[in-house]
């Protein structure tokens, strides 16, 4: 009797985990010293590999980075996936949204470091990803879906544009983030305190909403 069912070998298995690694710690390395100040060598000493290895996976060390992209651009998008839009309520689903954005921000403080490189760079690394643009699309496509409906409900201002929303919502959800250390200080508070991160996370989408809300603006 034959079976075809086919069993993964280990060495495909061992050699997804391998990539996987390499991965990760070349997100941290580039998050750390930028594109330029990241090196091949610290990756491969903390892998504890081979350096033919790392370029048996990866062509180069910008392929490697664009990899790294796409892999932070991913965790954003599954995060994307946890929104449960229902399109009855726009106020509550845009609250949702910004929530969840900003929530990935805070769970993902090296995406801001990795974002900080790409643009030296002037995202001429991203621009080469076949892929990266398709990822996002899914939160454009609920940004501007959540800001029609609300336009159609007369619950949101009409001249509200879904680019400078996003632009708002990130600079909320991630100045604080980037900036963390120096405000702390200058403030004289945690910004990496839990409470104050949920306290954040309702202060954006309070302001998103004021702001969408305002219908007595749309005249002037």
């Amino acid at each position: 009797m034959t079976h075809d069912t086919k069993t993964p070998k280990p060495r495909q298995r061992n050699a997804v985990a391998t990539r996987d690694r390499i991965l990760k710690i070349a997100s941290k390395e580039f998050a750390a010293h930028g594109y330029d100040g990241a090196r091949i060598d610290a990756i491969v000493a903390r892998c504890k590999i081979s350096k033919n290895l790392v370029y048996h996976y990866f062509d180069s060390k910008e392929a490697l980075f664009i990899e790294v992209m796409e892999r932070a651009y991913g965790a954003m998008r599954e995060r994307q996936n946890e929104l449960a839009l229902t399109g009855e309520d726009p106020v509550r689903d845009m609250r949702e949204l910004v929530e969840k954005t900003v929530q990935h921000f805070i769970d993902q403080p090296e995406f801001h470091q990795l974002l900080s490189t790409e643009n030296l760079h002037k995202a001429v690394h991203i621009r080469k990803s076949k892929v990266i643009s398709e990822m996002f699309n899914p939160l454009r496509t609920a940004l501007s879906t959540i800001l029609e409906s609300g336009k159609q409900k007369g619950v949101f201002r009409r001249d509200a544009d879904w680019v400078d929303l996003y632009v708002s919502i990130s600079g909320l959800g991630s100045y604080f983030i980037t900036n963390r250390y120096t405000l702390s200080y200058v403030l004289d508070v945690d910004l990496g305190a839990a409470d104050r991160q949920q306290s954040r996370l309702r202060h954006a989408s309070d302001m998103v909403i004021s702001y969408l809300c305002d219908r007595s603006a749309e005249a002037a």
